[in-house]
C-alpha cells in the first residue's frame, strides 16, 4: 500500500469557477435566513488554518496546486512523525469543528461542515496504528509510487515550474531529499519483511522493471535532465553551464545511486519474501484491510459480496446491449467473435502516435461545439492532449488526467497511451476522451479548484467514487451529443462501461475469492474487446491498488440514479445544465452527502415560485 500523502497527491489532488454566477434562489446552497455571523466565520477560519497547516506538512500538495512557498521540500513522508502530525491535526480540527453550531450555518456551509467532518474521521481510521501496520510498510508499487511520479514532477513538463533560477535551485534541493525519501521507503519495506506484511511478487517485479528502465537512460537523456534542455531565455551562458553541471551531478551522485539502492534491495532482499498469491486475502489481516478499502473508495458501507453480485448483474446487462450493436453492424458471428473482430481488424488500429494525437484533437473540437447544451459553467484552464512519456507508458492505463493550476497558467492534461499501438483500438476513443478529458475530469477538477468561494479542502480534495463516478457518468452524455451515432463508437462506450462493471467482479474476485491474475485477465477478455495488453495492465492495477477500481461504477450508478430521480420528480422543471451545476459546484462530495444535496435541491425546485 502507498503512503497516505502520495495518495493525496495522486488521487485526491482532484477536486463553480472563480467568479461563478450566484446561485439561483431555489438552489439549496442559498438561504434567506438571518443567522449569527460567528459560526460561519469560525468555520471558515478553521478551514483556512487546516489547509495552511496541511500544506506545510505536505509540500507536494502545495506544489501540485501551483503554491511554490514550499517548493524546495518534499516533506517527511514515510516517517512516524508525519503520521503522528496528521493524526494530531485531524483530532484537533474535529474538536474545533464540533464546537461550531452547525444549525447556524447556511446550506453550503453545512455541506462543507459535513464533508470536513467526514474526511477527518476517515483520516483517523486510516491513521490508526493497526491500519498503518498494513499500509505504511508497503510504501510503493508499480502503479502508485514516488519513483513513478517524481520523474514527471522533475521533467520540466510536470507540476514543478522551471521558469526562474529559484525554480531550478528548488528542484536540486528536492533531488537531495528524494534520495533520502527513497532510503526511508526501503526502511518501511524492511519493517514489512519483519512483520510479514509484504507486497506481491508481481508488483515488485514490475517496480524493478520500472527502475531498470530509468537507470538504463544515460544521465543526459534522463527524465530528470529535461529542464536542462529548456532553460529560461534570461539565463546567461554561465548560468546554463553551471546548472547543466549541477543537474548532471544530482542525477549521477544522488538520484541514480538512490534508485539503484532501491532496485538492488527489492531484487536481492525483498523479492524472495514477497507473496505469490496476488489477492489481499493471502496477506495477514488482508480481508480486514480490503473491507476498509471498499468503504474508503466508494464512501458507502458495501460488502465485497454485494459489490461482486452488482458487477455480475451489470456485466449481463451490458452484454445484451453489445449484442444489439453486433446485430446493427451486421456482424454474423458470436459476441466473442465480434470482440476478436474489434481487437484485430486493421480499420480499428491507429497508424502512429501522431495520427492518434490528431484524432483526439479532432474529437475535442467536436465536444467543444456541444458543451454549451450541457453546462453553464466552463473551466478557464485549457486542456492539453499528449501521449504518456515512454519511460512510464508500459505500466499505465489507456488514459489519465493531470490537473492544471487554479489560475489557468498550467493547463490540464489528458494523457493517452500509445504503447504497443497494434494492441490499441479506436472504438473506445470517444468515451476515453469524455471521461479523462472534457467534460469529465477536466471539468470536475478545474471547476472545483477555480471556485474560490469553496474552502480549499473542497476545491482541491476529493474522493474516488465522486471523481471517477462523475467521469463515467459523463461518458453517457456522448449519446445526447450525437457522438455515438457511429455504432462502433457506441460499442466503444459499452466496452468502457463494461470495463467498470467487470472491475466490480474482478477486483472482488482477486481479493476475496482467490482469483488468479490469469483468471482475471481471461474474464476481461471474454467479456469485452479490450486487448490483452490493456487487460493485463488493468488486472495488475487492481492487484496494486485494491478497491480503487470499484469506485467508478458505484459512483456513476449513484449519479445516474439521482438524475433519473430529479427528472421524474421535477418533470418540466428539470434543467440538465442546472442538475450538472448542482452536482459540480461544491466539489467532490462523498456520495451520501451528494445525495442529500440533490434531494434538497429537488425539494426546493418543487416549491411554488413566489409571484
Amino acid at each position: 500500500m502507498i503512503s497516505r500523502t502520495i495518495l493525496v497527491v495522486l488521487c485526491a489532488t482532484l477536486c463553480a469557477c472563480a467568479g461563478a454566477p450566484a446561485a439561483k434562489p431555489t438552489a439549496p446552497e442559498t438561504s434567506a435566513t438571518t443567522r449569527p455571523a460567528d459560526a460561519p466565520a469560525e468555520l471558515r477560519a478553521l478551514f483556512a488554518s487546516s489547509d495552511e497547516d496541511s500544506l506545510r506538512r505536505n509540500p507536494l500538495s502545495a506544489l501540485f496546486r501551483g503554491d511554490l512557498r514550499y517548493a524546495d521540500q518534499l516533506g517527511d513522508i514515510f516517517t512516524d512523525a508525519h503520521n503522528d502530525a496528521e493524526r494530531e491535526a485531524a483530532m484537533r480540527e474535529l474538536a474545533r469543528l464540533h464546537a461550531i453550531d452547525r444549525a447556524q450555518l447556511d446550506a453550503t456551509d453545512r455541506i462543507a461542515y459535513d464533508v470536513f467532518e467526514y474526511e477527518q474521521e476517515q483520516s483517523l481510521i486510516d491513521l490508526r496504528p493497526d491500519m498503518l501496520e498494513l499500509t505504511e510498510v508497503r510504501p510503493l508499487n508499480h502503479f502508485y509510487g514516488i519513483h513513478v511520479f517524481y520523474p514527471v514532477i522533475s521533467s520540466g513538463k510536470g507540476a514543478a515550474p522551471f521558469k526562474t533560477a529559484t525554480d531550478y535551485d528548488n528542484a536540486l534541493l528536492r533531488h537531495a531529499q528524494y534520495a533520502d525519501l527513497i532510503d526511508r521507503a526501503i526502511g518501511r519495506f524492511r519493517e514489512g519483511m519483519a512483520s510479514g506484511i509484504v507486497e506481491t511478487r508481481l508488483t515488485i517485479n514490475n517496480v524493478i522493471a520500472q527502475l531498470d528502465t530509468q537507470l538504463a537512460a544515460p544521465v543526459d537523456e534522463s527524465t530528470y535532465f529535461g529542464p536542462v534542455g529548456d532553460f529560461p531565455a534570461e539565463f546567461t551562458d554561465a548560468d546554463r553551464e553551471r546548472y547543466t553541471q549541477r543537474y548532471r551531478d544530482a542525477i549521477r551522485l544522488q538520484i541514480y545511486p538512490a534508485l539503484t539502492r532501491l532496485r538492488d534491495f527489492l531484487r536481492d532482499e525483498y523479492l524472495p519474501k514477497t507473496r505469490e498469491v496476488v489477492g489481499l486475502a493471502a496477506m495477514p489481516r488482508g480481508t480486514e484491510l480490503y473491507a476498509r478499502l471498499i468503504e474508503a473508495r466508494t464512501t458507502l458501507p458495501l460488502t465485497a459480496a454485494e459489490v461482486h453480485e452488482l458487477g455480475l448483474t451489470e456485466v449481463a446487462r451490458i452484454r445484451e446491449q453489445m449484442m444489439k450493436v453486433r446485430e446493427a453492424v451486421g456482424f454474423e458471428g458470436t459476441l466473442p467473435q465480434f470482440f476478436e473482430f474489434i481487437r484485430n481488424d486493421p480499420q480499428f488500429k491507429p497508424s502512429s502516435r501522431e495520427s492518434l494525437t490528431e484524432a483526439y484533437y479532432a474529437l475535442g473540437r467536436r465536444v467543444d461545439q456541444q458543451i454549451g447544451r450541457f453546462f453553464t459553467d466552463l473551466p478557464k484552464a485549457a486542456l492539453e492532449i499528449r501521449p504518456y512519456e515512454p519511460f512510464r507508458e508500459k505500466f499505465q492505463a489507456g488514459g489519465s488526467y493531470q490537473r492544471g493550476t487554479p489560475d489557468g497558467s498550467r493547463p490540464g492534461i489528458f494523457y493517452f497511451n500509445a504503447y504497443d499501438l497494434p494492441s490499441r483500438t479506436s472504438p473506445g476513443m470517444t468515451s476515453l476522451y469524455l471521461h479523462e478529458g472534457a467534460p469529465g475530469h477536466h471539468f470536475q477538477i478545474s471547476l472545483a479548484q477555480e471556485n474560490t468561494a469553496l474552502p480549499n479542502f473542497m476545491r482541491f480534495g476529493g474522493n474516488t467514487a465522486y471523481v471517477e463516478g462523475w467521469a463515467l457518468y459523463v461518458e453517457t452524455l456522448g449519446y445526447e451529443m450525437g457522438l455515438y451515432d457511429d455504432p462502433y463508437q457506441r460499442f466503444g462506450h459499452l466496452d468502457s462501461e463494461m470495463l467498470r462493471a467487470m472491475r466490480l467482479v474482478v477486483d472482488t474476485g482477486l481479493h476475496t475469492k482467490g482469483w488468479t491474475r490469469e483468471q482475471a485477465i481471461r474474464y476481461m477478455l471474454d467479456n469485452s474487446s479490450m486487448g490483452e495488453t490493456d487487460a493485463t495492465a488493468e488486472v495488475e492495477r487492481y492487484i496494486a491498488i485494491p478497491g480503487q477500481a470499484l469506485a467508478y461504477k458505484i459512483g456513476a450508478l449513484t449519479i445516474q440514479r439521482l438524475r433519473r430521480k430529479a427528472e421524474k420528480e421535477l418533470g418540466s422543471k428539470f434543467d440538465l445544465r442546472e442538475f450538472h451545476r448542482q452536482v459540480l459546484n461544491t466539489g467532490a462530495l462523498p456520495l451520501p452527502i451528494l445525495e442529500r444535496k440533490i434531494d434538497t435541491w429537488i425539494a426546493a425546485m418543487r416549491q411554488p415560485q413566489a409571484s
